[in-house]
């Protein structure tokens, strides 16, 4: 089955566009269930009855994947810090396959980043690290950061594709 012409990349970039609406969808809702851990972990030690355990750990672990959560759709919409300082004066199509280039730079810096996490998670499951409080293994969060690090990665190779067809 072949695609109609000018389709050729209109499917994987649905795909990403689709993958990375969910996935930040999924960060957002977690972001929202830390500010509520919080926002109870404040209430209770304002009514002095406590606080929740492990409350910092919790936090510290949903903030760093709700990071990465954002990165795909940033990416993908080109939400990202650029300077273009030196690039203004070029035509349009040489800043185009500039900015091409960098998001190919960035995805094998991703990519290098995902191996990195997945390294470290393969070494936190082999010594059993977890957390001081609610002793919650960390793999589990460094693995799915190593996942949208790749999801980020693969994100980054389909917008410098589609700046090199032409499509800003």
């Amino acid at each position: 089955m072949s695609q109609p012409a000018g389709q050729g990349g209109a499917r994987p970039l649905a795909l990403f566009e689709r993958v990375a609406r969910t996935i930040a969808l999924a960060g957002g809702v977690l972001s929202l269930c830390t500010a509520c851990v919080v926002v109870l972990s404040v209430l209770l030690r304002w009514a002095n009855i406590g606080s929740v355990p492990g409350d910092f750990e919790i936090v510290q672990m949903a903030t760093a994947i709700t990071v990465f959560c954002s990165l795909p759709l940033c990416q993908l919409h080109r939400g990202n810090i650029m300077v273009d300082t030196f690039t203004n004066f070029l035509p349009r199509r040489v800043t185009t396959a500039i900015d091409a280039m960098w998001d190919l730079v960035y995805a094998g810096l991703m990519l290098i980043l995902a191996f990195s996490l997945a390294q470290g998670a393969r070494d936190v499951i082999r010594n059993g690290t977890s957390t001081m409080v609610l002793g919650l293994p960390l793999w589990p969060a460094i693995a799915l950061a190593s996942a949208l690090t790749l999801v980020l990665a693969l994100t980054a190779v389909t917008t410098a594709r589609k700046l090199m067809r032409g499509r800003p």
